[in-house]
């Protein structure tokens, strides 16, 4: 019988780096604080991105086929935390973040460590995320830094 508990402790353990994530449908942009991001292969490129099934941003990656990931520094905890409500609730979460939009179309922050922009290649709909699997077609380099990481937030989230 699985100790559910256990099981949260220690998921919980997993080292998570905190991204925004940028996505567009047609026009529409917006952006998730994504933590269940990791490489999966040198060549092609690719990453792998989790993401809830219920929310807008899934329905717009699964659309559009492209998202973008900025990078955040160790001292951006306000900007993922900005990024961590749902835009029903919050409205238009751009609206004092600087941006640009990058060769996909999605958003990309400007005040990043920088940003790689990916084409959706596969997808697995299991559980309540979308494994995304994204070929990386774009990256650049806005400055040096440490990345902000989940567990110096003193947030949780996973378990």
């Amino acid at each position: 019988m699985l100790d559910e508990q256990a099981k949260k402790t220690m998921l919980r353990k997993i080292p998570h780096g905190l991204y925004i994530c940028g996505v567009k449908d047609g026009e529409e942009v917006n952006g998730f604080t994504a933590s269940w991001l990791m490489q999966a292969s040198f060549k092609p490129p690719l990453v792998v991105n989790c993401v809830k099934q219920d929310s807008k941003s899934h329905a717009m990656i699964k659309n559009s086929g492209v998202f973008a990931i900025s990078f955040l520094d160790d001292s951006q905890k306000e900007v993922a935390q900005k990024f961590f409500q749902p835009q029903r609730r919050v409205g238009n979460k751009f609206e004092d973040v600087e941006f640009y939009i990058g060769e996909t179309g999605c958003p990309i922050i400007s005040d990043s460590l920088g940003y790689i922009e990916c084409q959706v290649v596969d997808a697995v709909e299991k559980g309540d995320h979308t494994i995304y699997v994204g070929e990386v077609i774009a990256a650049g380099v806005h400055r040096e830094g440490e990345s902000l990481r989940l567990e110096t937030t003193g947030w949780n989230y996973g378990g």
